[in-house]
Formats: C-alpha cells, structure tokens, sequence
C-alpha cells in the first residue's frame, strides 16, 4: 500500500485591468514562487506584454481589444461575457489573489466578477488593490470607491493600498512611473506576503488551513511587513511590521493575526519570542494567533517579521490616530564593514481602510 501524497494547495493570482497586469508581471520578474499567474484584460496589446501563465483577453467582442475606456461598465460586461473562461482557469484553486488598479475600467469593473466566480468555485479569495494617487482625478477617485465597495462584497478578505500613501515616504522628485512601480511593489509585497507563509518551507510551518482559519470572511484586512538588522533586530522588524506611515490603522481588536518571522541560519529562537510576543500585545487578547518561522539564508543578516492581520469587529479596523508609524519612518541602510551603522529597517504596511491624504 502506497504511502498518501502531501496535498500542495494550488494558489492562484489573478491580474485584472491594466494595473493588476502590470502587478502580475512585477511578481512574475521578481521570481514570486508556487503560485500561478493570470492575466485577465480588455485590451489585447497589453496582455501580449505579460509573462502570465494564462491570458484572458476578454475585450475581443465587446471592445476588439482596445480596452474599456476607463468605464467600469464596460469592464463588467466584458468580464461577464467572459465568465465561462474565468471559471475554467480558476477551477481547482483553494486560494486566489484577485489584484486590481481601481478607478480604471477593466480592473474596477472585472475585478468584482472574477472574484465571485473564484469563491463560488470554493476558493479562499483575497483582493489586493490599490486605490488611485490623488493626481489621477476625481473621476477615477469615485470609480475607485464604487469599485472597492463592490469587491468588498465577493471577497474574504480585501486589503487596500492608498496610493497617496507611497507619496508620503518616496523622494519628492519621485517621477510618475516611479511612483506607479512603488504601487505594483506593495501589490507584489501583499500577495507574497500571504504566499510565501504556505509556499516557504518553515521551522515552525504555517499551512493553508492556517491561513484560511484567519482569513475566511475576514473582511478588510491590514498587512504589515518589517525588516532590520543588528540589535534586537526581531523586535525592531516586528514593530516596523505594525508601525508604519503606510499602516493607516491599528491591529488593536484584530481577532486573526498571521505572524511570519524569517532570517538566515542564526535567526535566535529568543528573538523568534520577542518578535511574536510584540505582536500578540498589540491584537485583541484573545485573537486567534497563527506563527511560524522560515530560514531564508538570502537575507543574510536581515530579519523579516510579516503580520497579517484581520476579523475587526463591524468588519473593519479602526482608523490609527497616533500615527506611531510617524516615529519610524522606512528606511534602509545597507552599509558594511566596521563603519557601518549597526541598525537598518525597511518597512511596508498596508490596509483595508479609507486613505488619509498625506
């Protein structure tokens, strides 16, 4: 008698519209692993561009592949005509990330579509989305929110990514292209921050039913990911972690938190401690806490402390007032030798709430 197969759950990411494609295929040049990657949009020239495992051009009909003119009617229709292939590339997915640039046509409008069709097949569905910078006009502001509402509803968990936010820790001389790369960056970051909890061997392994058990009809979600070196580095990426300008609110009454902790082969199980341990005093006392711990010989001297957390009473966090993550603005210093400084932290954090103009 055979021995029985470890079960790999099959994680899918789904890129929507023009911003969610170009996400899509910053995860597919950085080397994003054990996922696999669909492109959907309405216009034909883009989707030849991508590098996506499967590609939907579901403008073909309704717009001849020219795209939907930034009319989220347009991308709802066209994803709706469409539905039969969407569900045919999502079949047997246990989880799919659906990430979208909301405020434009196709990912505003399709977004929603795709993932109702993916939970309907039973799959765990996280929305990953970013909402406009403010330059992009009130238009496309108001789009945004109408599509970040819809979405909200078809999802498990939605996190949100205020592009005005980027604005408040990038150069001031940050160029346009600049600012939307930063954008795709933290769309990269929310979805591999999920992922690599399952897909990354662990010390102390973290699975799919862990991650489930905290995002299932979670609702709005916040995201945090910290990373520094030298002294106390664990506590120091931990409270980055929690504590960022990007973070527009606090994980205080958070009933479902997902702690990931990783370093190279010296990562200290005290550090591992105190790392988790900051993290449990700022969620609710009795939230259901999930942890575990990867070596990552890559990082070198760094430690990476993920914090994933969800299940807000009324579905959603409450708004930070006391900006902490003002006191510790990102940064990072990548120095070596005996004039280096001891300490380096970087930081990305983000959240399902409403953006704060910087």
């Amino acid at each position: 008698m055979s021995a029985p197969q470890n079960y790999l759950a099959v994680i899918k990411v789904v890129g929507v519209g023009g911003g969610g494609v170009n996400a899509v295929n910053r995860m597919i040049d950085v080397g994003l692993k054990g996922v696999e990657f669909i492109a959907v949009n309405t216009d034909a020239q883009a989707l030849l561009m991508s590098d996506a495992d499967v590609k939907l051009d579901v403008g073909r009909e309704l717009t001849r592949g020219l795209g939907a003119g930034a009319d989220p009617e347009v991308g709802r229709k066209a994803a709706e005509d469409h539905a039969d292939e969407i569900e045919e590339v999502l079949r047997g997915a246990d989880m799919v990330f659906v990430t979208a640039g909301e405020g434009g046509g196709t990912g505003t409008g399709g977004a929603p579509v795709v993932a109702r069709i993916a939970r309907s097949l039973g799959a765990l569905t996280i929305g990953v989305v970013t909402r406009p910078f403010t330059f992009e006009g009130r238009r496309r502001a108001t789009s945004a929110e109408a599509g970040i509402a819809e979405l909200r509803e078809q999802v498990d968990t939605l996190i949100i990514i205020p592009n005005d936010r980027l604005l408040s820790i990038s150069d001031r001389g940050i160029s346009v292209l600049d600012a939307f790369k930063s954008a795709d960056q933290v769309l990269l970051q929310g979805v591999q921050g999920i992922t690599d909890l399952i897909t990354t061997p662990g010390l102390i392994n973290l699975d799919f039913a862990d991650v489930k058990s905290v995002m299932s009809n979670a609702g709005s979600a916040l995201m945090g990911i910290g990373s520094a070196r030298g002294e106390d580095r664990a506590v120091q990426a931990a409270e980055l972690a929690i504590s960022s300008p990007l973070l527009e609110a606090s994980i205080d009454g958070a009933h479902g938190v997902l702690i990931s902790v990783q370093g190279g082969a010296d990562l200290g199980l005290f550090e591992i401690n105190e790392a988790a341990r900051m993290v449990q005093e700022a969620a609710h006392p009795e939230a259901n806490i999930i942890f575990g711990a990867v070596i990552d010989d890559a990082l070198g001297d760094d430690v990476r402390v993920t914090v994933i957390a969800a299940g807000f009473d009324g579905g959603t966090p409450q708004t930070r007032s006391d900006r902490r993550g003002a006191l510790a603005p990102p940064s990072t210093s990548t120095g070596s030798g005996p004039g280096a400084g001891p300490r380096s932290y970087s930081s990305t954090s983000t959240s399902g709430q409403q953006a704060v103009p910087p």
